[in-house]
């Protein structure tokens, strides 16, 4: 396919072959209608002719016969001198009206009268005539008056075939273009149709380089096609895709590196701490075991910063690998089951409240969300808390609430808090610190499903934090079942 080297000037062509069939078809229109007019002109003036001439044939020939009446009563000669001269106009009358477009049985009408007039006047200037001769040139020219009027309604049948050639030339003309105009809007249609598609087709290549790149999918080269300033605009997303694949590998090789030189060091010296805590290298006192405890600890958050950080950095240039229908409540189930424990350490109470509703994401990725949810709420409520769980449809998505008890988040922090690496005023009762990173995490996952986290107020009025996860329903109309659960942990159930 041609396309010019500006994409102004692609715009400008395609509009211009449009508009073609469009100033084609104005000006067959505009044709038309002056052929229409120059023939109407032409008929109204060829019957106004003939009318005009049949009219004047028809005084001619009852002025000749009164005439020949004259004379033949009289015997004057001068009526034959006016006679001669009044001769001549009718037959010059005669041959105008010839010259018009008469049918053969008229135009023979006519040269009868014109051959019988020559007959009469014959008749007339002779010099000896009985009775019987006079009567005959009387009835002679009686008949000829007849035939002019004859031609009178020739005339008259002359123009009603000029008005009937109007109308059929006019009906002809409309019909012509009834169709002419279909096949230009066809045209023009189908000319739009293509540039509009060969226009579009290099702006969505750009759209979608442009999306996958936001995505951080550096995998698919870039080629646009197109006018060239719009495939040179294409050369350079290509380059700078390029670009960005190299940097990102370059990031991931660097964490990857990164973490496993920390790790290395990092698994000796908890093995280290580990036999010291278990006296093998002699009995500690108790202010060496607090010592031990504390670098334990430490190392414990160091090796969760290192795992958050790369969950972290997967989480930025992946999208969900196995995308379906998930039921909310059968993650938040599990999700409560694994962090079983964790709750009965700090003697937590779960309150659930759920029903049945189907999401579309990827499982795991929705059960990480609800994890990072559940284990902060498990870790900033209190000895004896209650992490309240529920799941209810609002406004065609799917809503999944965990509250806690603990000292809740300040205003100023519930857009900061999403932020990587952040960690707000209110900390963890736990020993290990946390790394910043699982609210990240979980937002990234969420807004990767078409959903969001927001931190909200609770409407019981109590003290501590409302995490809201919305997600957009995968069923409209699931079945409303409603199943409330309060289970302590330690209880086993």
């Amino acid at each position: 396919m041609y396309y010019p080297r500006s994409f102004l000037k692609f715009i400008l062509l395609g509009f211009l072959l449009v508009t073609v069939p469009l100033v084609y078809a104005l000006g067959e229109l505009i044709l038309s209608i002056d052929r229409l007019e120059s023939q109407g002109r032409q008929e109204v003036l060829q019957a106004a002719q003939a009318g005009r001439t049949s009219r004047l044939l028809y005084e001619q020939t009852t002025t000749l016969e009164r005439i020949a009446r004259q004379h033949l009563i009289l015997e004057d000669a001068a009526l034959l001198d006016e006679y001669a001269r009044l001769r001549q106009d009718f037959h010059q009358t005669t041959r105008q009206l010839a010259a018009l477009p008469l049918q053969p049985a008229q135009l023979a009408t006519l040269g009868k009268l014109d051959g019988d007039e020559d007959r009469l006047h014959r008749l007339l200037i002779e010099p000896q005539r009985d009775a019987e001769l006079a009567g005959e040139i009387a009835t002679g020219y009686a008949k000829l008056v007849d035939g002019a009027q004859t031609m009178l309604a020739a005339t008259d049948e002359l123009t009603q075939r000029a008005i009937e050639r109007l109308q059929r030339t006019a009906a002809e003309g409309r019909e012509k273009w009834i169709y002419v105009g279909l096949a230009t809007v066809a045209i023009a249609i189908l000319l739009a149709v293509v540039f509009a598609t060969l226009i579009a087709r290099p702006i969505r290549q750009l759209d979608h380089a442009v999306r996958r790149m936001g995505r951080a999918d550096f995998s698919h080269p870039i080629e646009v096609s197109g006018p060239q300033d719009l495939r040179y605009l294409g050369q350079r997303l290509e380059w700078l895709r390029a670009r960005l694949a190299e940097l990102e590998q370059q990031q991931t090789n660097f964490l990857h590196h990164v973490s496993h030189e920390l790790k290395t060091p990092l698994t000796a010296v908890r093995e280290g701490v580990e036999l010291l805590r278990d006296d093998v290298g002699g009995r500690l006192t108790p202010e060496q075991h607090e010592i031990v405890r504390i670098v334990r600890d430490n190392t414990l958050s160091l090796q969760k910063l290192i795992e958050d950080l790369l969950a972290w950095h997967q989480t930025r240039a992946t999208e969900p690998a196995t995308v379906g229908p998930v039921v909310l409540s059968e993650v938040m189930e599990r999700v409560i089951r694994e962090q079983k424990l964790a709750a009965l350490a700090r003697t937590v109470t779960f309150e659930c409240e759920s029903k049945p509703l189907a999401v579309v994401g990827d499982r795991e990725k929705l059960r990480t969300i609800v994890d990072n949810l559940v284990s902060n709420a498990i870790k900033y409520s209190p000895r004896g808390g209650t992490v309240r769980v529920r799941i209810r449809a609002e406004d065609g998505h799917a809503v999944l609430e965990v509250a806690d008890e603990g000292p809740g988040v300040a205003p100023g922090e519930r857009e900061r808090i999403f932020e990587s690496f952040y960690q707000g005023q209110a900390r963890a009762e736990g020993r290990i610190k946390s790394s910043g990173l699982g609210l990240a995490i979980a937002r990234e996952y969420a807004q990767a499903q078409n959903g969001r986290i927001e931190v909200g107020e609770r409407e019981d009025g109590h003290a501590g934090a409302l995490f809201r996860l919305r997600l957009p329903l995968a069923v409209r109309d699931a079945l409303p079942v409603r199943e409330r659960v309060s289970a302590l942990i330690g209880s086993g159930k």
